[in-house]
């Protein structure tokens, strides 16, 4: 199908109405005729701009289309204008917390290699050191007796206890459980090739059921710290929320994400809006901000403030400038991206009083021409049931003007991010389980790995070292690590 040049038929358009109000003027164009027109031109603008629309390819770069259902993903190319913000920075140094074993051996000189002199008592100026760092895997067995001893008075038979933990004749220790809970939930390798490479490493072959019965131990050894990491979440400032959908038993459900500091916490439930967000019980208890992409359900609560991610309101203005090529998205989206620069260097995270006050000056008097600029919109016939018809532009512009205070408040707070990128890549793993595994065959394994790679996400943002945090999860020792 040939392109259409969107700039000529725009232009082509302005033509025609500007060679009618020049007839209206000469009086050449009748009251009632003059009434017709106009409406037609109205109607013609705003079939002109669903029309463009339509004809505009949405991608990841002005959209929320994830870069997988994309030609090309090329979004790596452009910095992202939140990159250097307040966001989530990685840390350097780990906890110590990693079994090290480290040695040091010294190679001495005992001869000259020019001249063959004796140098063994001869005092060493200097080395050089040369480093090796290697991983080892060894099958650790072992094996505890118990004496059993005949009483020479009474002739009872006593039996010595066994050591907390050994409660049959065979079981898996800590470590095992651990390097095959991490495998099954973090690196998401199925059972069958777990079975596998468990086997060919210590000759053992563990049962698919024993291998599940792993993971759901750890979910339940992680209750509590569930239990404590929504409290610590209640006392954030500012958290960022958001949701992705989870095929469970061949129905959809969904996941929910709540992230703050080193905290990721994941729920799963069988809606996304109102009523599963009250089930959870996050959102209705918290007094801070919430920063998310707009979803209707969280602006039922008013009892915490909203931020909204500047990364997707920049991708929907980019599709309206594409597709409309107007200049209130241009302006725009200039600004967000300047105040965001502005903000990521200022040394508090967030504008002066003065400097704000300009930002909204600046919004608004941009809201104002952009409402001048869209066509406007018919009014409703009477007797229709339901909303009239809009373009992406005009809900966009209602929504950034009805929700200013949200959409600036990324320069007005420090604790509140510009993007919402925090909850997206702690979603971003949820996908691709479902891509690899596509779906979970039981709803209670789906809630085991939400709250276990909650677990693991928050303890690899601490710096834990994931096998040492399962273990000491297992052992029981979920509160010296919680939510510090």
């Amino acid at each position: 199908m040939a392109k259409i040049d969107k700039a000529s038929v725009r232009n082509e358009v302005s033509r025609i109405k500007v060679d009618f109000e020049q007839l209206c003027d000469d009086g050449k164009i009748t009251l009632e005729i003059k009434f017709l027109m106009n409406s037609m031109f109205m109607i013609m603008e705003l079939m002109l701009s669903i029309f463009l629309e339509k004809q505009t390819k949405k991608d990841n770069k002005n959209s929320s289309i994830p870069s997988s259902q994309t030609d090309k993903d090329e979004s790596a190319l452009e910095p992202d204008p939140g990159s250097n913000g307040k966001g989530k920075q990685e840390k350097d140094l780990t906890v110590n917390n990693t079994r090290v074993k480290e040695s040091i051996t010294t190679i001495e000189v005992y001869s000259c290699d020019t001249c063959g002199e004796d140098l063994s008592d001869v005092t060493s100026t200097e080395s050089e050191r040369r480093t090796k760092i290697d991983i080892i895997f060894e099958k650790v067995i072992e094996h505890v007796d118990a004496q059993i001893k005949q009483c020479p008075s009474c002739d009872s038979t006593v039996k010595a206890s066994f050591p907390a933990g050994l409660h049959g004749p065979l079981q898996y220790g800590a470590g095992l459980k651990a390097f095959v809970v991490n495998l099954l939930v973090c690196q998401m390798v199925s059972l069958n090739r777990v079975q596998k490479l468990v086997k060919s490493m210590m000759d053992v072959v563990i049962s698919e059921a024993s291998l599940l019965k792993f993971v759901w131990r750890l979910h339940q050894a992680l209750e509590e710290w569930e239990f404590s990491a929504k409290d610590e979440l209640l006392k954030m400032p500012a958290m960022n929320v958001d949701e992705t959908s989870l095929r469970v038993d061949k129905k959809n459900h969904w996941i929910h994400v709540y992230s703050a500091g080193d905290i990721t916490l994941k729920c799963l439930d069988r809606g996304r809006g109102l009523k599963a967000i009250n089930t959870i019980g996050i959102v209705p208890r918290y007094g801070g901000v919430i920063i998310h992409d707009c979803w209707g359900s969280y602006f039922s609560y008013h009892h915490c403030g909203h931020g909204l991610c500047g990364s997707h309101l920049l991708r929907e203005l980019t599709f309206v400038i594409e597709s409309n090529g107007y200049a209130w998205a241009k302006n725009m989206k200039r600004l967000l991206k300047e105040t965001c620069t502005q903000v990521s260097k200022s040394e508090d995270k967030k504008l002066l009083d003065e400097d704000y006050a300009n930002l909204q000056k600046r919004f608004r008097n941009i809201m104002t021409r952009g409402e001048k600029e869209l066509p406007p919109v018919p009014p409703k016939p009477s007797g229709k049931r339901g909303r009239m018809a809009k373009s992406d532009a005009h809900n966009l512009w209602e929504r950034m003007k009805n929700n200013e205070k949200a959409v600036l408040l990324f320069a007005k707070d420090p604790y509140v991010s510009f993007t919402n990128n925090r909850a997206e890549r702690d979603l971003r793993m949820a996908k691709v389980k479902q891509k690899v595994s596509g779906c979970f065959r039981t709803l209670k394994y789906a809630q085991a790995y939400c709250r276990i790679s909650s677990y693991l996400q928050t303890m690899a943002n601490k710096g834990y070292n994931p096998l040492i945090a399962i273990q000491m999860a297992l052992a029981g020792k979920v509160t010296d690590i919680g939510c510090e």
